[in-house]
């Protein structure tokens, strides 16, 4: 019998444990067996479809490129295979035992639909089916709502994009994380945690050093030849987005189209949050049946501290709207957690009915309601390329998050102001903004803001940023991630003003050309006005308790 193949029910320890730390009803046994499916340009994508001893509640797919090993399996397809779903588990192409070649992000739309055709073929398929997944098996998702399926009953999507290439380069500068991922995606699965654990240090060691190169291309040139991707090449050479090169990685269109109940899981930290309220809003705004719940989280989270409240979101999602077995038990369509407590708020609608908040930016590093007058100086600071303004916690695929980022107080390549000590709670719902007067003395350069969190004791945390390339100079309006906080009474709100976040993004040479392809770096200094509140951060508050 073929180790992929449980011809008998099983309910390996791993699933039961994952249902107890998932919060998920005790588990039933179910057998699985690989199958092969084929595309319409003649590959075979490999399979593993689980199906429970118990009678099927109905039929799940989740595809992706990261294997069907433990770490993948145990938490989607194991985990509702379990809860008394048929689970079909797909590996896209080029990935583990899937033909054909790997090129990430591009054929996902073609090839779902060619799983969904074979399945309807298939005597265990009921007429209808759903789809779950994070991350990239939430992209596939997005691919084949753009073109969406009748049979579709529901979606649960956690922190995933519907569009690969605004998010490397929606920013004007390329953002690094793709870097890491292209190198690891559709290696093949290292059953020894320790060995393979080794492997990833190493390669992460790697990746650094190929971004701290500059030229940046010519380095990766050489790295992704040599791991055997050089598919990733292309996406670091392309930096404008209406080059046909990303046509079939952007999926707006299923935004648009869809109209499958989905319920969308982000977190405040996550990579792609800017692309799930995206998603949450415009599904909204058509009076498609959508749910959105965000968490506190990182993209890692997605498997680890997210899992007690996704898991049973997502089984009431599937059995109110694809099972039909029962009434939804959420009792709001928003659920979001706020504050350094992490406490849970029900909402009707994101964002909810607020206030605006007006700091306006004094020099000397202050934040106040009153504006300063029309002789105020300007303040400035030097980004160097060369030695770029490092990168503290934030909306990263890993090493981010929350952190102390008070080390950025004390730099000179950034602005900090600060607001007085908080009188009272001030309660955050919703996108900050700010409007700044800016200008550079090289006309190509980033901007980087952030609002942080600063403790009595001096010590500061981020909370929500943004990252933005620009050309020339004058009025700079800048929205940045949406958050749900609470800045406690004592406290003091921080907006921080840079020329980059390295590595996050690629740092600007100030010559206007690719960033990547940069052989010359130039120091570049900022300036910010003052004058008459030019300059000023717009905070979304709500004056009741949350």
């Amino acid at each position: 019998m073929s180790p992929r193949q449980a011809l008998k029910p099983v309910l390996p320890l791993w699933s039961r444990f994952h249902a107890l730390r998932a919060r998920l009803p005790k588990p039933t046994p179910w057998r699985m067996r690989t199958v092969r499916i084929p595309t319409r340009d003649g590959i075979l994508l490999g399979a593993d479809l689980y199906t429970p001893v118990v009678p099927s509640k109905g039929v799940l797919l989740v595809a992706g490129p990261y294997g069907r090993g433990l770490a993948m399996a145990v938490g989607f397809a194991r985990a509702f295979a379990g809860q008394g779903y048929t689970t079909l588990f797909a590996s896209s192409r080029g990935t583990a035992d899937s033909e054909g070649e790997l090129d990430p992000m591009r054929r996902e739309a073609d090839d779902m639909w060619d799983i969904v055709r074979w399945m309807r073929e298939q005597p265990w398929y009921p007429g209808r089916f759903g789809t779950i997944g994070g991350s990239y098996h939430g992209y596939t998702q997005w691919a084949l709502m753009s073109d969406p399926p009748d049979d579709l009953e529901a979606a649960v999507v956690t922190m995933a994009p519907h569009d690969f290439s605004r998010h490397s380069w929606g920013s004007g500068s390329f953002r690094f994380d793709l870097i890491g991922w292209s190198a690891d995606v559709g290696s093949p699965e290292d059953p020894n945690p320790v060995r393979s654990t080794r492997a990833r240090a190493a390669m992460r060691k790697r990746v650094d050093a190929v971004i701290e190169a500059v030229p940046f291309l010519p380095a990766a040139d050489d790295f992704f030849t040599d791991a055997g991707r050089r598919w990733a090449l292309d996406r670091l050479v392309r930096d404008d987005l209406d080059d046909p090169f990303w046509a079939p990685m952007q999926h707006a269109d299923a935004l648009d189209k869809s109209r499958v109940p989905t319920l969308i899981f982000a977190g405040w930290q996550d990579i792609f949050l800017s692309q799930s309220m995206q998603q949450y809003a415009r599904l909204r705004e058509r009076g498609v049946d959508v749910a959105l719940t965000v968490g506190a989280w990182t993209h890692i989270d997605i498997l680890l501290r997210g899992q007690s409240v996704i898991g049973p979101e997502t089984l009431d999602w599937l059995d109110a709207y694809l099972a039909g077995a029962s009434e939804l038990r959420r009792r709001t369509p928003v659920r979001v957690q706020a504050g350094a407590k992490k406490r849970w708020i029900e909402l009707r609608e994101w964002p909810p009915a607020v206030t605006t908040t007006t700091l306006h930016l004094h020099p000397g590093g202050r934040l106040d309601e009153d504006a300063p007058g029309p002789d105020a100086a300007e303040s400035s600071f030097v980004f160097d390329p060369a030695r770029p303004t490092p990168t503290i916690g934030g909306n990263l695929i890993s090493a981010g998050g929350y952190r102390d980022d008070t080390a950025y107080a004390e730099r000179e390549d950034m602005l900090v102001y600060d607001s007085a000590p908080l009188r009272a709670d001030l309660r955050l719902l919703g996108a900050p903004s700010v409007l700044l007067e800016h200008a550079t003395e090289r006309s190509d350069a980033d901007v980087f803001v952030r609002v942080s969190d600063v403790d009595p004791k001096g010590r500061s945390r981020n909370i929500t940023e943004t990252y933005q390339r620009r050309s020339g100079a004058g009025a700079l309006a800048l929205t940045l991630n949406d958050t749900a906080y609470v800045f406690q009474a004592g406290h003091r709100v921080r907006l921080i003003i840079a020329g980059g976040s390295f590595p996050q993004f690629s740092r600007n040479p100030g010559t206007g050309e690719n960033p990547l392809a940069a052989a010359t770096l130039h120091r570049n200094r900022h300036e910010i006005s003052h004058a008459d509140g030019a300059s000023k951060l717009h905070l979304p508050v709500v004056t009741t308790a949350v």
